[in-house]
């Protein structure tokens, strides 16, 4: 399905050497929420997998990485009704997902490389806890993540 009201994304689930991933808590959102994984919007005409890296880098600094896997077609959520701020006329938003293993060290890691710092905080933790982490809105997408890259974490168990 292509959702063509939903705004086209990427979104990146950062495994380390442990198995373990990154989690980086949404600057000014009020938890128990607010941690997700990172991810953007993709330009006109950019490749998926350039968005992807451009996002990691932009919301965390991170730049050596590699290529684990990605999903295969689009996972889409909406927005909750009333959420107007950042839809830009938008019903929600259609992603790809990578899976990118961290091949750097830590000090790589940079909350304000960009401009606009998405996140405030960050930490790893396991790929099962993301769908508790993430707003409500956006769990059936990350259940689908969850699923899709589990057999990256399972390696590690």
């Amino acid at each position: 399905m292509d959702y063509p009201e939903h705004r086209p994304n990427v979104g990146i689930v950062l495994f380390n050497a442990d198995g373990r991933v990154w989690y980086g808590r949404r600057a000014g959102a009020a938890g128990p929420h607010n941690w997700q994984f990172p991810q953007g919007g993709v330009d006109e005409g950019e490749d998926l997998y350039a968005a992807a890296r451009r996002e990691l880098a932009e919301e965390t600094g991170v730049v050596s990485t590699s290529l684990l896997g990605r999903t295969q077609g689009w996972i889409a959520y909406d927005f909750p009704p009333g959420a107007e701020r950042g839809r830009k006329g938008w019903k929600g938003q259609k992603q790809v997902w990578f899976a990118l293993r961290f091949e750097g060290a830590q000090s790589e890691i940079d909350l304000n490389h960009h401009h606009h710092a998405e996140f405030d905080a960050w930490r790893w933790g396991g790929l099962d806890e993301a769908t508790d982490l993430i707003v409500p809105f956006k769990r059936e997408a990350y259940a689908q993540v969850v699923r899709a890259f589990k057999v990256y974490s399972e390696a590690f168990e």
